[in-house]
């Protein structure tokens, strides 16, 4: 049994708070929460494992629904076990990758393969299932088979579903099956070059870049489509403040669309490609300022309801090649957490309350995935951290990718331990 002692436990799912302990059993559950003040208290400590967490924070891992391990296919830029091991030291207890890996997640044995290599990294990861054959966005998927074979969600993430009777007919089987379709919103026909705003952040590379239309016309396209067919809809990585309040309105109206910010999305601006070459370089890309705070905006009144990284690992070869040529993309498990606390909390934007639920709670509840509560009978599935303390980006990393722009900056929030099904996963 492990025993965490004297900590300030936040439970993102309930919003409470306090100081307590935490006894979680052998088989990885949370059995008994004993809150400051409590007549019940454990004496016999004899077998137990003892953390003690005095001036730190304890809540629930967090969880990342979108993110790239490469695996299989491109080893050699991340694979789910280094992925994991980035993700436990960021925090994460659950992620959910992405199928644009060789071959695709368009088929059970690709899926089987992830979950079975997946069972190795000590954290929980989950995988989707592709809603066209080879991301091709030409025939569909059966989407059935895939949720056997163990997808919590579809996506194409990469690319959009372009043709749109075939992606109503991927909307009404996944409403059929009540799953999540993830949607990629970059639309080709407003994009000369990827990974960098149009405007004069793309014209100070000779380039045209990505408008800002690309994702505002396939946000307005699918949304229409969700009405029409009852489909759930994750709006990925949204970049633009035209989007979010097109989502903000569609929630209004009671359409099932939820969304996804970035740590880059929310921090940066297309000015850090000035700075920052190819690791500013993303799709979609970053935009201005005002989208910006538009995004921080929706995060802060639950337009937005989840944080996710979209990790993005590159050799450092791609990466050093000219901005056209380089992929998109940047590494983020490692960083998320400190850039939510110094970008969203430390200014007031967000409350660590709310923080902690987008980056947790939501994804859990949204893909129907354990996790992001502190409870007992729930998963042991825990990150203990102290919020103040300082610490600078490395420029190495627990992933074999170290594509951030964020190298070298200083951080709040020092991860002091990742704990999954009970196990400690990450120690600092």
């Amino acid at each position: 049994m492990l025993l965490i002692k004297n900590g300030y436990v936040m439970d993102p799912e309930s919003g409470s708070e306090g100081k307590a302990d935490i006894l979680i059993s052998d088989d990885g559950i949370i059995s008994k929460i004993i809150h400051e003040g409590d007549e019940n208290s454990i004496s016999d400590l004899s077998d137990i494992k003892v953390i003690d967490a005095e001036n730190l924070y304890v809540t629930a891992g967090l969880i990342d629904g979108h993110v790239h391990f490469r695996d299989p296919g491109q080893t050699y830029k991340e694979d789910i076990i280094t992925g994991s091991a980035s993700a436990a030291k960021g925090g994460y207890t659950s992620v959910i990758m992405m199928g644009n890996t060789i071959p695709h997640m368009d088929n059970p044995d690709t899926l089987k393969y992830a979950l079975e290599k997946g069972k190795t990294t000590g954290i929980h990861t989950y995988v989707c299932g592709n809603v066209t054959m080879g991301m091709d966005g030409k025939e569909l998927t059966d989407m059935e088979e895939l949720l056997k074979a163990g997808a919590v969600l579809f996506t194409d993430d990469g690319k959009p579903v372009m043709e749109e009777e075939l992606f109503k007919t991927a909307c009404q089987n996944a409403a059929k099956l009540n799953k999540v379709i993830s949607l990629h919103e970059e639309n080709p026909k407003y994009i000369k070059e990827n990974g960098v705003n149009s405007g004069s952040a793309a014209e100070n590379l000779g380039l045209t870049g990505s408008d800002r239309m690309a994702e505002i016309t396939m946000v307005e396209r699918d949304i229409k489509i969700a009405k029409e067919t009852g489909c759930a809809l994750t709006i990925q990585h949204i970049s633009t403040k035209e989007a979010v309040d097109l989502i903000r309105e569609a929630r209004s109206e009671g359409a099932k669309i939820h969304a996804e910010a970035t740590p880059h999305h929310f921090t940066l601006t297309d000015e850090a490609v000035k700075e920052h070459g190819t690791f500013a370089k993303m799709n979609p890309p970053l935009r201005k300022e005002s989208d910006r705070m538009a995004i921080i905006k929706g995060l802060k009144d639950g337009t937005i309801d989840m944080i996710a990284t979209d990790h993005a690992p590159h050799s450092a070869e791609e990466k050093a090649k000219d901005f056209k040529d380089a992929p998109s993309g940047i590494i983020g498990l490692e960083t998320a957490f400190s850039l939510g606390l110094r970008e969203l909390v430390e200014p007031g934007y967000l409350t660590l309350m709310e923080l902690l639920q987008r980056m947790s709670t939501s994804t859990a509840k949204l893909y129907e995935i354990p996790g992001g509560a502190v409870k007992e009978g729930a998963v042991a599935d825990l990150m203990i951290f102290d919020k103040d303390e300082k610490w600078v980006v490395p420029n190495t990393f627990a992933s074999k990718a170290t594509n951030s722009p964020f190298i070298g900056e200083t951080m709040p929030g020092v991860i002091k331990y990742t704990i999954a099904s009970g196990k400690i996963v990450y120690k600092s």
